[in-house]
């Protein structure tokens, strides 16, 4: 095999749950150039990753630049397309590359026309498990767990931040249902002991949101570094962070990723549904009573359809672990 390319063009947390399979072909096919194909804005993720080829960029709202990548697939003349998604634009794709083999998952409204389909559910596996379960009969069963690959320039980004002991919240989520609300988030700082720097990350998008949390906890150490960091340079940090505090969102995949301490945070969702942390020293916290609503979704919603959010307000600040600083 010497050509191949992995599709993925969903949210940054989905491309991270995807480089299991970059890790596993690199393995049993090492002389394979392979590519991958993602959404604009999300190519820093990947940015010098060692074992990929070529990172190609989707501008999704353009209909051309499909045909236009479609083309430039074909040329390729991959031997494998691996299609994570379940969109019918990707469908496209995969089969108008003319790869010599087509995989994906059998939700995929073009998957009648691929070589191998495979059946995807929630049964309680991790998605990279099931991300990986598409190239099984071309590898084997071993599981590889997801890697990013920050540069020297990242850790260097993010070297001065390292001085003394710190702790990073994550605390936004583009699904509201999914993110810990900032009063809570608030909470949960005031508990902390005062002597760590806290660190809040999150893209440009964020910063008011992390701003008014900074404000509103009142502690001098807290800093609020949404939007100031590059991707990488974020997963650099949170790979040395004493604790991370995350969402079941994409900052949680990018700490697993870096092997780094987790504490998650389960709204709306729950990890049945196969995001939650994958490292040792991780928990997920979630309401400890039961809801009849929880889960109310997979991807989450913009806002709780009950109105009263219980599945977050009633989560106890006593729930997370609070490292000692020494």
């Amino acid at each position: 095999m010497e050509r191949i390319l992995i599709i993925q063009s969903a949210f940054i947390g989905d491309v991270v749950l995807a480089t299991p399979i970059i890790e596993k072909l690199a393995v049993h096919f090492p002389e394979a150039k392979i590519d991958f194909l993602l959404k604009r804005g999300n190519q820093k993720i990947l940015q010098n990753h060692p074992k990929l080829n070529k990172v190609y960029i989707w501008k999704q709202n353009e209909f051309r630049h499909l045909f236009k990548l479609s083309s430039i697939f074909k040329r390729n003349k991959y031997d494998l397309v691996l299609n994570l998604q379940r969109t019918i634009a990707s469908g496209l794709i995969t089969v108008l590359s003319g790869a010599k083999v087509k995989i994906g998952f059998s939700k995929n409204p073009f998957s009648f026309l691929f070589d191998e389909k495979v059946f995807y559910k929630f049964n309680g596996k991790h998605e990279s498990s099931r991300n990986l379960g598409l190239i099984q009969s071309l590898t084997d069963k071993t599981y590889i767990s997801p890697k990013l690959y920050p540069q020297k320039m990242d850790y260097a980004a993010v070297a001065k931040y390292q001085e003394f002991p710190y702790l990073c919240i994550a605390p936004s989520s583009y699904w509201k249902t999914k993110e810990f609300p900032q009063v809570k988030w608030i909470e949960l700082i005031i508990s902390l002991d005062d002597h760590w720097i806290i660190y809040l990350l999150g893209g440009k998008e964020d910063f008011s949101f992390c701003e008014e949390i900074r404000t509103h906890a009142e502690r001098k150490n807290v800093i609020n570094l949404a939007g100031k960091l590059e991707v990488l340079a974020s997963a650099a940090l949170m790979e040395k962070a004493k604790m991370n505090y995350v969402n079941d969102s994409s900052p949680l995949h990018i700490a697993s990723a870096m092997n780094a301490s987790i504490n998650a945070v389960f709204c709306s969702s729950a990890p049945y549904f196969g995001f939650g942390p994958l490292t040792i020293n991780s928990k997920v916290i979630e309401v400890e009573k039961e809801l009849s609503c929880k889960p109310c979704a997979v991807h989450g919603k913009n806002e709780c359809p009950l109105g009263h959010f219980d599945c977050a307000h009633s989560i106890n600040i006593k729930q997370f672990d609070k490292p000692k600083i020494k």
